[in-house]
């Protein structure tokens, strides 16, 4: 299988950075996820953190403190910071969920562009509206899916690509977590007015790009989707702060039976909590062949086993083989998902990760919740950009 190997193999190429010009960065809201941004900005010599918002008095000053953002001008508001930061080339929206769609509009109107955090926004009515404010603008609005960067990740699709699988007419997600609904960060996932939804955009948007992105995200037609929190709303799951189920307001599982344009059907499945170790490995199967994708908790950035593919040599009536691509090296991904929006921003280039794709993403989470709370299938509408 030496020649089939060969189609796969990685080339990563090393890009030089230019210091010679210093870009300005803000970042909106100082939670947890936060960390990670100003780690990885931190690490770039072309990057300047100079302005932090949080609507928690002393919590932008206690962040700077602890990362040791010197001169970092810190605010209440992402509107108070866009009002007072003139030179700002862009900013990373780290906010709840509830508050991506309202953040990103207000940067893209006062021309700075949005590294915006997953899920894109909690509803497809909200994504519309960022997108009709993205095109009216012309920034730059990328979506934080840092798998995307992941060459294991590329993989994925450039086997479909390669026509090893022939044409794909099934999608499974697989993964979910057995335990890990994220409380240890206070309420802020699982209350509807902060997350908005629950694992079906947290960790079920990582799925959804890793298997639409590898068919070209075609546009989703129906959804008949279920989602349940019995887990989230059992004060036994939370020991030390039972008081937590009350607060629970989202999903913990959800399921999807999705029809996509061209054929292909998408049987979806994520959980934060639930009495299986996983819901099995991701899968995409053609005509030609099948690719397995080894299961992870969340997918939201490298998988540890290596990819399988499932094929007969000398045609459907003849031996059954089955190969793995090797891993490619692991790199911080992170890192690499701003990189490439700073990157844009000097180049004039376009986002990585683009809401043409994502708000297919988008309309599939928001149709299943909308299906789930129905009882029955529904047609997926996305109006005129």
């Amino acid at each position: 299988m030496d020649d089939n190997l060969n189609k796969f193999k990685d080339e990563t190429e090393v890009k030089v950075i230019d210091t010679t010009r210093k870009v300005k960065i803000g970042i909106i809201g100082t939670g947890w996820i936060a960390s990670s941004h100003i780690n990885a900005y931190k690490n770039m010599p072309d990057v300047e953190v100079v302005a932090l918002a949080d609507l928690v008095p002393g919590k932008a000053q206690a962040f700077a403190e602890q990362y040791g953002i010197t001169g970092a001008r810190c605010y209440l508001s992402d509107e108070e910071m866009l009002a007072a930061e003139k030179d700002l080339d862009g900013v990373s929206i780290c906010t709840y969920n509830t508050q991506h769609a309202p953040c990103a509009i207000h940067a893209l109107r006062a021309g700075v562009n949005v590294m915006l955090e997953k899920p894109f926004t909690v509803t497809l009515g909200e994504a519309i509206e960022v997108m009709r404010v993205e095109k009216e603008t012309g920034k730059i609005l990328t979506i934080g899916f840092q798998p995307r960067m992941s060459a294991n990740m590329k993989m994925i699709k450039k086997i479909v690509d390669s026509g090893e699988l022939g044409k794909v007419y099934y999608l499974q997600a697989g993964g979910g977590r057995r335990r890990g609904i994220p409380t240890p960060f206070g309420t802020s996932f699982i209350a509807k007015d902060t997350g908005g939804v629950g694992a079906v955009g947290d960790i079920g948007s990582y799925s959804l790009d890793m298997l639409l992105k590898a068919v070209d995200y075609p546009k989703p037609l129906t959804v008949s989707g279920y989602t349940s929190a019995y887990f989230g709303k059992d004060p036994g799951y939370y020991p030390l702060h039972p008081e937590y189920a009350s607060a629970f307001e989202v999903d913990d599982f959800s399921a999807a039976f999705v029809r996509l344009e061209g054929d292909i059907i998408l049987d979806f499945r994520i959980s934060w909590a639930m009495n299986m170790d996983t819901a099995g490995d991701a899968l995409i199967l053609g005509t030609k062949g099948g690719l397995r994708i080894p299961s992870t908790e969340c997918w939201n950035g490298e998988f540890d086993r290596p990819l399988t593919i499932y094929k007969y040599a000398g045609g459907l009536s003849g031996t059954p083989v089955q190969y793995e691509v090797p891993l490619s090296p692991t790199s911080n991904l992170f890192y690499d998902k701003l990189r490439s929006f700073v990157d844009a921003i000097k180049e004039g280039g376009k986002a990585t990760v683009p809401t043409s794709e994502i708000i297919y993403n988008q309309a599939i989470i928001d149709g299943i919740v909308k299906s789930a709370e129905l009882g029955h299938e529904v047609e997926i509408v996305i109006p005129e950009i």
